[in-house]
Protein backbone atom coordinates (compact mmCIF):
# COMPACT_ATOMS: atom_id res chain seq x y z
CA UNK A 1 0.00 0.00 0.00
CA UNK A 2 1.58 3.49 -1.22
CA UNK A 3 2.84 5.50 2.37
CA UNK A 4 0.65 8.28 0.92
CA UNK A 5 -2.61 6.16 1.40
CA UNK A 6 -1.87 4.65 4.47
CA UNK A 7 -0.95 7.92 6.18
CA UNK A 8 -4.44 8.97 5.05
CA UNK A 9 -5.97 6.42 5.90
CA UNK A 10 -4.23 6.37 9.82
CA UNK A 11 -5.70 10.00 10.04
CA UNK A 12 -9.09 9.55 9.13
CA UNK A 13 -9.50 6.57 11.35
CA UNK A 14 -7.85 8.80 14.33
CA UNK A 15 -10.25 11.41 13.40
CA UNK A 16 -13.54 9.19 12.95
CA UNK A 17 -13.17 7.62 16.40
CA UNK A 18 -11.99 10.84 17.96
CA UNK A 19 -8.45 9.40 18.69
CA UNK A 20 -9.49 6.26 20.98
CA UNK A 21 -8.41 3.38 17.93
CA UNK A 22 -5.22 3.72 16.44
CA UNK A 23 -4.60 1.00 13.28
CA UNK A 24 -1.50 -0.60 14.43
CA UNK A 25 -1.25 -2.16 10.79
CA UNK A 26 -1.07 1.09 9.10
CA UNK A 27 1.88 2.58 11.72
CA UNK A 28 4.21 0.17 10.40
CA UNK A 29 6.86 1.22 9.03
CA UNK A 30 7.36 -2.26 6.81
CA UNK A 31 4.47 -3.01 5.44
CA UNK A 32 5.30 -6.67 5.71
CA UNK A 33 5.49 -6.47 9.53
CA UNK A 34 2.52 -7.77 9.67
CA UNK A 35 2.94 -10.83 7.62
CA UNK A 36 5.23 -12.27 10.92
CA UNK A 37 3.45 -14.63 13.10
CA UNK A 38 2.46 -12.83 16.00
CA UNK A 39 3.69 -16.39 18.17
CA UNK A 40 7.31 -15.70 16.96
CA UNK A 41 6.89 -12.06 18.22
CA UNK A 42 6.13 -12.82 21.74
CA UNK A 43 7.97 -15.85 21.82
CA UNK A 44 11.17 -13.87 20.31
CA UNK A 45 10.53 -10.44 22.20
CA UNK A 46 9.32 -11.06 25.74
CA UNK A 47 10.72 -12.93 28.68
CA UNK A 48 8.40 -16.01 29.91
CA UNK A 49 5.79 -15.89 31.94
CA UNK A 50 6.08 -16.80 35.26
CA UNK A 51 3.13 -18.73 36.93
CA UNK A 52 1.96 -17.48 39.78
CA UNK A 53 2.62 -19.21 42.69
CA UNK A 54 -0.14 -21.25 44.51
CA UNK A 55 -0.23 -21.33 48.19
CA UNK A 56 0.41 -24.97 49.63
CA UNK A 57 -2.17 -25.49 52.33
CA UNK A 58 0.34 -25.28 55.08
CA UNK A 59 1.55 -21.45 53.93
CA UNK A 60 -2.63 -20.84 54.24
CA UNK A 61 -3.70 -19.85 57.79
CA UNK A 62 -6.61 -21.58 59.45
CA UNK A 63 -8.49 -18.42 59.23
CA UNK A 64 -7.61 -17.29 55.68
CA UNK A 65 -9.14 -21.13 54.56
CA UNK A 66 -11.92 -20.65 56.53
CA UNK A 67 -13.31 -17.63 54.85
CA UNK A 68 -12.27 -18.95 51.52
CA UNK A 69 -14.43 -22.10 51.91
CA UNK A 70 -17.06 -20.04 53.49
CA UNK A 71 -17.11 -17.29 51.00
CA UNK A 72 -17.28 -20.01 47.95
CA UNK A 73 -20.44 -21.40 49.44
CA UNK A 74 -21.79 -18.20 50.42
CA UNK A 75 -21.90 -17.33 46.68
CA UNK A 76 -23.39 -20.59 45.64
CA UNK A 77 -26.12 -20.99 48.60
CA UNK A 78 -27.08 -17.37 46.71
CA UNK A 79 -27.49 -18.09 43.48
CA UNK A 80 -29.22 -21.15 44.25
CA UNK A 81 -32.11 -18.61 46.04
CA UNK A 82 -31.55 -16.31 43.33
CA UNK A 83 -33.08 -18.70 41.13
CA UNK A 84 -32.40 -18.80 37.27
CA UNK A 85 -35.16 -15.67 36.68
CA UNK A 86 -33.50 -13.19 39.46
CA UNK A 87 -29.88 -14.12 39.09
CA UNK A 88 -29.35 -13.16 36.12
CA UNK A 89 -30.76 -9.22 37.34
CA UNK A 90 -28.96 -9.15 40.38
CA UNK A 91 -25.84 -10.96 39.85
CA UNK A 92 -23.08 -8.48 38.63
CA UNK A 93 -24.43 -5.82 41.70
CA UNK A 94 -24.79 -9.03 43.97
CA UNK A 95 -20.82 -9.63 43.22
CA UNK A 96 -19.55 -5.84 43.32
CA UNK A 97 -21.75 -4.97 46.89
CA UNK A 98 -22.81 -7.43 48.83
CA UNK A 99 -20.42 -10.29 49.00
CA UNK A 100 -17.46 -8.21 49.22
CA UNK A 101 -19.50 -7.28 52.63
CA UNK A 102 -20.56 -11.10 53.28
CA UNK A 103 -16.87 -11.75 53.16
CA UNK A 104 -15.98 -8.48 55.54
CA UNK A 105 -18.61 -10.28 58.08
CA UNK A 106 -17.04 -13.96 58.27
CA UNK A 107 -13.80 -12.68 58.71
CA UNK A 108 -14.72 -10.44 61.47
CA UNK A 109 -17.13 -13.94 62.41
CA UNK A 110 -13.33 -16.23 62.32
CA UNK A 111 -11.55 -13.78 64.02
CA UNK A 112 -13.54 -14.51 67.32
CA UNK A 113 -13.06 -17.98 67.04
CA UNK A 114 -9.91 -19.83 67.80
CA UNK A 115 -8.12 -21.72 64.62
CA UNK A 116 -9.46 -25.16 66.17
CA UNK A 117 -13.29 -24.24 66.49
CA UNK A 118 -13.14 -23.28 63.04
CA UNK A 119 -13.17 -26.80 61.60
CA UNK A 120 -16.52 -27.18 63.59
CA UNK A 121 -18.19 -24.08 61.80
CA UNK A 122 -20.28 -24.79 58.32
CA UNK A 123 -22.80 -23.49 56.19
CA UNK A 124 -26.50 -24.25 56.00
CA UNK A 125 -27.46 -26.59 53.04
CA UNK A 126 -30.23 -25.35 51.55
CA UNK A 127 -31.37 -21.26 51.63
CA UNK A 128 -35.26 -21.11 51.83
CA UNK A 129 -37.46 -20.60 48.82
CA UNK A 130 -40.55 -18.75 48.47
CA UNK A 131 -41.01 -15.65 49.90
CA UNK A 132 -39.35 -16.54 53.45
CA UNK A 133 -34.97 -14.81 53.95
CA UNK A 134 -33.38 -17.21 54.44
CA UNK A 135 -29.73 -17.48 52.27
CA UNK A 136 -27.72 -19.64 54.31
CA UNK A 137 -26.50 -19.85 58.16
CA UNK A 138 -23.14 -20.56 59.86
CA UNK A 139 -23.18 -22.69 62.77
CA UNK A 140 -21.94 -25.26 65.16
CA UNK A 141 -21.63 -28.82 63.59
CA UNK A 142 -21.78 -30.15 66.86
CA UNK A 143 -24.24 -28.12 68.81
CA UNK A 144 -26.15 -27.76 65.83
CA UNK A 145 -26.52 -23.95 67.23
CA UNK A 146 -26.69 -20.93 64.43
CA UNK A 147 -23.54 -18.30 64.85
CA UNK A 148 -24.58 -16.15 62.04
CA UNK A 149 -27.18 -15.64 59.54
CA UNK A 150 -27.41 -14.06 56.19
CA UNK A 151 -31.16 -12.71 55.01
CA UNK A 152 -32.79 -10.59 52.00
CA UNK A 153 -35.85 -9.43 52.48
CA UNK A 154 -38.48 -7.89 49.51
CA UNK A 155 -39.13 -4.57 50.50
CA UNK A 156 -41.82 -2.40 48.58
CA UNK A 157 -42.18 1.22 50.24
CA UNK A 158 -45.09 3.12 49.08
CA UNK A 159 -45.26 4.52 45.88
CA UNK A 160 -41.80 3.46 45.10
CA UNK A 161 -39.70 0.01 43.37
CA UNK A 162 -38.95 -3.07 45.10
CA UNK A 163 -35.49 -3.85 46.33
CA UNK A 164 -33.95 -6.84 48.16
CA UNK A 165 -32.41 -5.91 51.51
CA UNK A 166 -29.34 -8.11 52.47
CA UNK A 167 -28.44 -8.35 56.14
CA UNK A 168 -27.68 -10.97 58.45
CA UNK A 169 -28.30 -11.58 61.83
CA UNK A 170 -25.78 -12.17 64.95
CA UNK A 171 -25.97 -14.77 67.95
CA UNK A 172 -24.48 -12.31 70.24
CA UNK A 173 -27.59 -10.45 70.53
CA UNK A 174 -30.30 -13.47 69.97
CA UNK A 175 -30.34 -12.50 66.47
CA UNK A 176 -32.28 -9.41 66.94
CA UNK A 177 -30.97 -6.86 65.22
CA UNK A 178 -30.89 -6.61 61.53
CA UNK A 179 -27.19 -5.30 60.78
CA UNK A 180 -26.90 -4.02 56.84
CA UNK A 181 -24.86 -5.73 54.09
CA UNK A 182 -26.56 -3.73 51.10
CA UNK A 183 -29.30 -2.97 48.95
CA UNK A 184 -30.46 -4.02 45.27
CA UNK A 185 -32.82 -2.39 43.14
CA UNK A 186 -35.56 -4.62 41.48
CA UNK A 187 -38.11 -2.98 39.57
CA UNK A 188 -41.49 -1.52 40.10
CA UNK A 189 -43.18 -5.18 38.98
CA UNK A 190 -43.12 -7.87 41.48
CA UNK A 191 -40.09 -9.96 41.87
CA UNK A 192 -40.56 -13.73 41.33
CA UNK A 193 -40.32 -16.72 43.71
CA UNK A 194 -36.84 -17.45 45.29
CA UNK A 195 -35.60 -20.44 44.18
CA UNK A 196 -37.76 -19.53 40.88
Amino acid sequence: MPKWLRKSLLVLVSVATFGLVTPQALLAENPNDDKQPKRDLYQSNSPPIEEPTILDNEQISEHDRFIQEMIKQAEENSYMKFGTRIRPVIEDEFKEVILPNIEKVIAEVAQSFPEDDLSQLVISEMPSGGISEKIFHIQNRITKQDVIRFHVRRDHPPQDAYVFNFHYHLANDHFQNHHDLGVIYWDKNTPPKWMT
